[in-house]
């Protein structure tokens, strides 16, 4: 059985939002470049992304949203917001990036793999049921979600620690005790969103501007975690953003590739509990390309150590 497997398309690379958009392809080619040097690409198991279907995405998507980004043609780039744009490659490159997620949960729970990486662009977490926004298109995570309970899996918890809310996420999940949703970011800032503090299985931990790693690992440690064990999930989720980096161009918090170790090393203890060591992450945000290749690496480690 291999450590971590290493989901991602050449497709991803080809969508992209305009010259100087922070959401570039260049993000995957900085993680691919670290990963080499610091010697950790040769362990990964490393698998092509399948397309998802229109029905996976319905699971979780509106059959309006879905065909507004499959089938409407697009010459140039095509506005959704003013930070997201579609062109003509987006719409294959959201089906692969969605696909990644379905194969992260078959991969893992055959034991193919402990931790199936998705290394994927356009990035999911503010993609809601009926809204494509925030440089995402279709929430990726919460299509492998639906294919976990839908296959027969009973409890999942998602952990996202991307420095933007993952707002669509908890709506997608809003009232699906199934699934337990853990948010740090920081606040106030983009999506200007919160989930409903009454909702028992959707948990935010917002942070301030300037808040650092220590804060992080409290909120992590005091919060998440106890929510993650009375859960008991058979199955975690990640939304791995890495925009809460201290170098990061487009945020405030001030998180640093220790933290992200940590995180790493928490989450595949946790996962090691409840979850028979099962861990799907997809890759969310991170603007800082060494910063970005420095990060992912450091997560990546702490499954590969024994």
């Amino acid at each position: 059985m291999s450590r971590v497997a290493w989901i991602s398309h050449a497709e991803c690379l080809e969508h992209e939002m305009g010259y100087g958009h922070p959401e570039c392809p260049a993000r995957l080619r900085a993680i691919e470049e670290h990963l080499a040097a610091v010697g950790i690409a040769p362990r990964l198991l490393r698998l092509q992304a399948p397309r998802a279907t229109r029905a996976d995405l319905l699971r979780v998507h509106t059959r309006g949203l879905v065909e507004a980004i499959l089938d409407e043609p697009v010459t140039g780039y095509r506005r959704i917001d003013p930070d997201t744009a579609m062109n003509a490659h987006t719409a294959e490159a959201a089906l692969r990036a969605a696909g990644a997620a379905l194969l992260a949960v078959d991969t893992v729970r055959a034991g193919t793999a402990d931790l199936a990486f998705c290394a994927v662009r356009p990035p999911g977490h503010h993609a809601g049921r009926d809204k494509a926004m925030g440089f995402c298109f279709f929430n990726n995570l919460a299509v492998g979600i639906a294919h976990a309970l839908a296959s027969g899996v009973g409890r999942v918890a998602v952990l996202d620690f991307d420095v933007h809310f993952g707002n669509g996420t908890a709506e997608i999940f809003r009232d699906d005790p199934r699934v337990l949703v853990c948010n740090t970011y920081e606040w106030p800032y983009y999506p200007f969103a919160q989930s409903d503090p009454h909702n028992g299985h959707l948990l935010d931990v917002p942070l301030p501007a300037g808040s650092d790693g220590q804060e992080f690992r409290t909120a992590v440690e005091h919060c998440w975690w106890p929510a993650v064990e009375a859960h008991a999930p058979e199955l975690l989720f990640v939304s791995a953003g890495f925009d809460a980096h201290v170098a990061d161009p487009l945020a405030g918090l001030c998180f640093g590739v220790p933290d992200y170790a940590w995180i790493g090393a928490q989450i595949k203890d946790m996962a090691a509990r409840h979850c028979g060591g099962r861990v799907v992450a997809t890759l969310e945000g991170g603007y800082d390309l060494n910063a970005l290749g420095q990060s992912v690496a450091a997560f990546l480690q702490a499954f590969l150590d024994d």
